[in-house]
């Protein structure tokens, strides 16, 4: 029997968590609701893949997708997962900027996921993740706009087929405004995390960019993260994501790729059949942090 025991606890155990909003509050917007559509639907999708994977799950959706839940979510997820564990995180919904105050980012904008109550700067984000034990093995999907420099010097790239589809980039006016009016929050948060990570402890995913190509090059990159994390968004940052009727482009067509589980391919070779999927004015964007060569040549979703 306590062999049993010591072989039950010693297998991978993955946890997984899943935001989507279909709107955020006006309140924290400066009277902007962010209407879309297909985001909700997403983050049920990304769940059923966990649930057929064995993962255990937990969904946000819209008004549940706050800062406060989604940051416990992750942090309870890191305190609970160890060496060979699996942590899966994806995001539906619109993507932002506000103004870098830590002089970390070369455009001077910190990229953001837009939640239901205020943003999530991206050093939040890779500083939690940053935090999981060493050996854990994350899985990021987002699904939303991370618009750059190019962005802001001219309106996004579209598909003319997909004019229909509405974007997921914040607008930079209501950008501006949300700032604008919560700007000591932001401030505050940006120089709280560079504080907390010795400022220089975690890596500016800009600088992390990685090719298709799996190499042991990349076990060099963001040498402070002790787990291993590979991150799949939905576009390039002088791009837009689309939202869609039943799901986001990107979304879409990672579903129609890994197609009931059927595809057998490692994380590259995922990455790239996405990509192959999508317009050109859409092309998925993947790097990694810490030593995620291994993690790369697994199959996709794999505990």
């Amino acid at each position: 029997m306590a062999k049993t025991t010591s072989s039950s606890s010693s297998k991978p155990k993955g946890l997984s968590l899943h935001i989507g909003l279909n709107a955020v509050s006006p309140a924290a917007y400066g009277g902007w609701s962010g209407d879309l559509a297909a985001c909700e639907f997403d983050a049920k999708d990304m769940a059923a893949i966990a649930k057929s994977q064995g993962i255990k799950s937990t969904v946000l959706l819209t008004k549940q997708g706050t800062r406060a839940k989604t940051l416990a979510a992750i942090r309870k997820a890191a305190k609970r997962l160890k060496k060979g564990d699996f942590f899966f995180l994806t995001y539906s919904g619109h993507g932002g900027q506000v103004p870098d105050v830590t002089g970390e980012e070369a455009d001077k904008r910190d990229e953001t996921w837009c939640l239901f109550d205020g943003q999530l700067i991206d050093d939040e984000l890779y500083f939690e993740l940053s935090r999981f034990a060493a050996g854990v093995r994350i899985l990021v999907l987002s699904d939303s706009c991370h618009s750059g420099t190019v962005t802001r010097n001219r309106p996004p790239q579209v598909d003319p087929s997909a004019s229909v589809r509405r974007s997921k980039m914040m607008p930079l006016s209501v950008g501006l405004r949300t700032y604008r009016e919560h700007q000591q929050f932001y401030d505050n948060v940006q120089k709280n995390v560079a504080k907390a990570a010795g400022k220089a402890g975690v890596a500016d995913p800009d600088s992390v960019l990685a090719q298709l190509a799996v190499s042991p090059r990349l076990t060099a990159i963001a040498k402070r993260f002790s787990a291993s994390v590979i991150l799949i968004s939905g576009c390039q940052d002088n791009q837009t994501s689309l939202d869609g009727e039943q799901n986001g482009a990107f979304t879409e067509q990672l579903l129609k790729v890994w197609n009931h589980g059927t595809f057998s391919g490692n994380y590259a070779k995922f990455h790239a059949a996405i990509r192959a999927e999508l317009p050109s004015s859409q092309t998925p964007n993947l790097f990694t942090l810490g030593a995620a060569a291994k993690f790369l040549r697994r199959r996709p979703f794999t505990v």
